[in-house]
């Protein structure tokens, strides 16, 4: 077997919300519980599985990459939220879609820098 992305640990304030709030913005199936986790699995097959955290967290960037049909709902989704998103990494240009592709910048609940793009960089 090829070596593969199974799954990812993500720390949250509140794993329930936050798995939902991500889940819901992708348009992805609502989050199961396996153990203490709520995982946001992923077309794929790599789940996302949020765990409550009480200590600060440091956030960690995440990237999705989606056909640009998906894109587009995924963006509305944000705008219909009111929801701060950027083109760079380093939140410098709000309110603006990069063009590699497509893609930008957004935060979930605990602070984590989710990314959506239509094309792999390096392409």
């Amino acid at each position: 077997m090829a070596v593969q992305l199974n799954h990812t640990i993500i720390p949250a304030h509140d794993k329930r919300a936050s798995a939902a709030f991500l889940a819901e913005i992708l348009g992805l199936e609502s989050p199961t519980r396996f153990g203490p986790f709520m995982c946001v699995e992923t077309a794929n097959g790599v789940s996302l599985d949020y765990s409550d955290h009480d200590a600060p967290i440091e956030p960690i960037h995440y990237a999705f990459l989606v056909a640009e049909e998906e894109f587009d709902g995924i963006f509305a989704r944000i705008t219909d939220r009111g929801l701060k998103y950027w083109a760079d990494p380093g939140h410098t240009r709000a309110n603006v879609i990069n063009n590699h592709g497509r893609g930008f910048y957004f935060e979930d609940p605990s602070g984590h820098n989710m990314e959506v793009l239509t094309r792999p960089y390096g392409t």
